[in-house]
């Protein structure tokens, strides 16, 4: 057998999520079934992360096990040609040692959160992005940010369904950037809970709309209440943007 890397890039819209589901459509069935029609072989994908319904990614790494002799090249190749017409697409792939896991050798995940705040309403990046008309001040929204920067129970901040055993979790980074209508977030850290990125977000748009103040962000991280919690962002500004990994033999930390 021998352990493939995958990055994917794919468009959740039409999914009901990464991870395989029994009631719909999911990106893990999808890339399961072109394997197999490549190969022949039945698989079961791994991935670094989880994405909802309706969540992006510009570079979920995921590893599949093939016994056929393939190379890498052709392998992605291939995989491209039956994943149409999904919006799917498997940008780089390589072997791993079988040791290596798309999830647990990770020791990063960066997501991007985007919302476009304008009047007008979306064409091109309708289902991509949030759509916020009233204007945010995002410098405000930063400053509150960094409130939640660092190791916290952020029980606040999941999910009611969350299956994690332990809501302390260490946030490395929550940057909020305006570049003229488009609002982006970005957060980074070892791991995530489920809806955590969400939930920030909504949170600090209430902060942009001045509704909140940086103290009731606090005040709500402390609460540990999901209850406590201002607003859950909509899952299409949503993309998980990357997985990093140790470095191999002095090379990047990246899949």
């Amino acid at each position: 057998m021998t352990r493939f890397a995958l990055t994917l890039e794919f468009d959740g819209g039409p999914f009901f999520g990464l991870q395989r589901q029994g009631h719909g459509p999911s990106v893990q069935e999808s890339v399961e079934r072109a394997v197999l029609e490549v190969t022949g072989e039945t698989v079961t994908m791994h991935s670094a992360g989880r994405t909802d319904s309706g969540v992006h990614a510009l570079g979920m790494v995921s590893h599949v096990d093939i016994a056929k002799e393939i190379a890498p090249f052709r392998l992605m190749e291939a995989l491209n040609a039956k994943l149409r017409p999904d919006p799917i697409a498997v940008l780089a792939c390589e072997t791993r040692p079988e040791e290596w896991h798309a999830r647990f050798a990770c020791i990063g995940r960066r997501y991007q959160y985007r919302i476009r705040n304008r009047r007008a309403p979306l064409t091109l990046e309708r289902g991509r992005a949030w759509h916020v008309t009233r204007p945010l001040d995002a410098e405000a929204m930063h400053r509150a940010a960094q409130l939640l920067v660092g190791r916290h129970d952020f029980t606040t901040f999941r999910s009611v369904h969350c299956q994690a055993r332990d809501p302390v979790k260490t946030l490395d980074r929550l940057a909020v950037e305006r570049a003229g209508d488009l609002v982006t977030i970005e957060a980074e850290a070892r791991s995530f809970l489920h809806h955590q990125v969400r939930s920030m977000v909504g949170t600090l748009a209430l902060v942009g709309h001045g509704q909140w103040s940086e103290e009731q962000v606090a005040e709500a991280l402390e609460a540990r209440d999901r209850g406590a919690l201002g607003l859950n962002a909509p899952p299409e500004g949503l993309y998980f943007v990357e997985a990093r990994y140790p470095p191999r033999n002095g090379e990047g930390d990246r899949a």
